[in-house]
């Protein structure tokens, strides 16, 4: 049996790094992937893809990416069940991220940024 997937998509919201109380990091983003077919107004939809990366990989997402830049990840989908408030059964699926491809990054951005502005002010 075989539960992988892969996403190409933008980040929804820059993202951000909690700790739990076993120590372990964690970021919880939603990646936002278009669709490969245009709708009914000639427009392509997109689907919103909640994802969870631990340690390692939260920690260099969070130090590396902000909202809108284009990441890959590749990991697998876990579905949880659990009761609201109400008794309700409710469950959800995530995306559990073993790899994070950074295909544009604001921080590189920011660093190119500052190296044309030292070149600028050499010349």
């Amino acid at each position: 049996m075989l539960n992988q997937v892969i996403f190409v998509g933008r980040l929804v919201e820059t993202p951000t790094k909690k700790t739990t109380e076993n120590g372990k990091e964690v970021a919880n983003i939603t990646l936002a992937v278009p669709r490969s077919y245009k709708n009914e107004d000639g427009e392509y939809d997109a689907d919103f893809i909640d994802c969870v990366l631990w340690n390692g990989v939260a920690s260099n997402t969070v130090e590396y990416c902000r909202k809108g830049d284009l990441i890959g990840i590749k990991g697998r989908m876990e579905t949880n069940l659990y009761e609201n408030e109400n008794g309700e059964k409710i469950k959800s699926t995530q995306v559990v991220a073993d790899k994070v491809t950074f295909l544009t990054s604001s921080k590189s951005k920011e660093q190119e940024n500052v190296q044309d502005q030292e070149v600028e002010m050499d010349v």
